[in-house]
């Protein structure tokens, strides 16, 4: 009998998969839980009961997150990612992640081919299937969901027929919950206008219900990476569970994002990522104060280009290497403290200070005095700095001085400047 391997949430859509490829397809069924966050031990022991409850003949559960910290969480805090101005990209970094895991387990069992739950309409097959594609070419990629073009409502009635329990929040909701926030889709996320309900969120509380008292956390950064929450250091992964809990208390990190598809359609989601949004946000500060104008400039931009490679399923192209060493070569010096103050669903930058930093009162402080030039020097940078628009200027009053004039009429300029030789 021929192995295939797949990739296992214990969800309604791969609940489907390990079934129907054991009874319709008649293959060996290994699954494969790819550990990339929101996992506790009671969370894990119940995606392999479930497993082993649709029929798998192995099932295999691996811990991804510090390479998902690593590989991914690094470089989308380093060029401040987040899609539309708001998304944090969670999904797009997990599933790469997943696939590496998934590929290395098929190889390891000597599966045929590595199948995946994703439907035909969503972003997640074409990452599945091109990353597939690019660490393992040979085996076969098995999506029967899209396939078979199946409502959620009629996997439900299929599983259940053969004795398999659906519960009812797994048909109208799909969430995925990792290391870089909760995404939620179905029902009121398919309305631009509707507003998903308060029991789709399980990391954060409604702002409205937060605590009356802000609080402030400090985190502290090392070349640009997150090291510290108050002080005390934690590994990537702990970092971010500890933030999401801090700062999912007080209402932050709540979302809903409309956007290009890979698909080319637009597609709404509703998303909770306390830790991430707040991480961009004071790794954003700390920027501006270490980093030159054009460093700054040059890795939001890069940035954005990594997160829409990465948003689309092309995490393994060549250029994202070079992405990524051009962002951690300018954030080697981006080393320092910010405190972030949390209320009622906001979170905001009160204060950063780094060693490096570039903000210097003995040069200048801004909008008082400067000590590294005179005021004679300024007056005269700001005439030089101004000749652009000058230029322009004189070259309308020209235009608009020869417009009003008759064929008889000469125009008359004045001023001194020469033109350019």
């Amino acid at each position: 009998m021929q192995t295939v391997v797949l990739a296992f949430s214990g969800g309604l859509d791969t609940s489907y998969c390990a079934v129907w490829l054991r009874e319709v397809r008649g293959l060996r069924v290994v699954s494969v839980c790819v550990d990339t966050g929101g996992f506790d031990a009671a969370a894990r022991e119940g995606v392999r009961a479930r497993a082993l409850e649709c029929g798998v003949a192995e099932h295999h559960h691996i811990d991804a997150r510090a390479h998902v910290f690593d590989d991914y969480v690094v470089p989308l805090v380093h060029g401040e990612v987040l899609r539309g101005g708001v998304y944090p990209v969670s999904v797009a970094a997990e599933r790469t992640a997943q696939v590496e895991a998934v590929v290395r387990v098929a190889r390891e069992v000597g599966a045929v081919a590595i199948a995946h739950g994703s439907t035909g309409a969503g972003n997640d097959q074409v990452r599945f299937d091109v990353a597939i594609a690019a660490l393992a070419p040979d085996l076969e990629v098995l999506a029967p969901i899209r396939e078979l073009s199946l409502s959620r409502e009629q996997e439900a009635s299929w599983l259940i027929e053969r004795g398999v329990p659906v519960s009812d929040d797994t048909v109208g909701y799909s969430l995925n919950a990792g290391l870089v926030g909760t995404t939620i889709g179905g029902r009121e996320t398919h309305d631009s206008w509707a507003l998903p309900p308060e029991s789709v969120y399980t990391i954060t509380c409604a702002p409205e219900a937060a605590p009356d008292v802000a609080e402030e956390l400090v985190v502290g950064f090392e070349a640009g990476v997150p090291v510290s929450l108050d002080g005390v250091r934690l590994a990537g992964a702990a970092l971010l569970e500890a933030l999401n809990l801090r700062a999912g208390a007080h209402g932050v990190g709540r979302g809903l994002h409309v956007g290009d598809t890979i698909l080319g359609v637009k597609g709404r989601i509703a998303f909770e990522a306390p830790a991430p949004l707040v991480l961009v946000q004071a790794h954003r500060e700390l920027a501006k104060l270490v980093q030159t104008k054009w460093q700054n400039h040059w890795c939001r931009q890069l940035g954005e280009f990594y997160g829409m490679l990465l948003h689309e399923g092309l995490a393994f192209d060549p250029v994202m290497a070079d992405l990524k060493a051009f962002l951690r070569s300018a954030n080697q010096l981006l080393s320092g403290e910010v405190r972030v103050r949390l209320f009622k669903g906001a979170h905001t930058v009160v204060g950063v200070r780094s060693p490096h930093s570039l903000l210097d009162g003995k040069v200048a402080a801004y909008g008082e005095q400067a000590s590294a030039w005179t005021g004679a020097e300024a007056a005269g940078f700001a005439r030089i700095h101004g000749i652009p628009s000058l230029l322009v200027a004189r070259r309308a009053q020209a235009s608009a001085g020869t417009a009003g004039v008759t064929s008889h009429e000469t125009p008359t300029h004045t001023g001194s400047m020469e033109a350019p030789a």
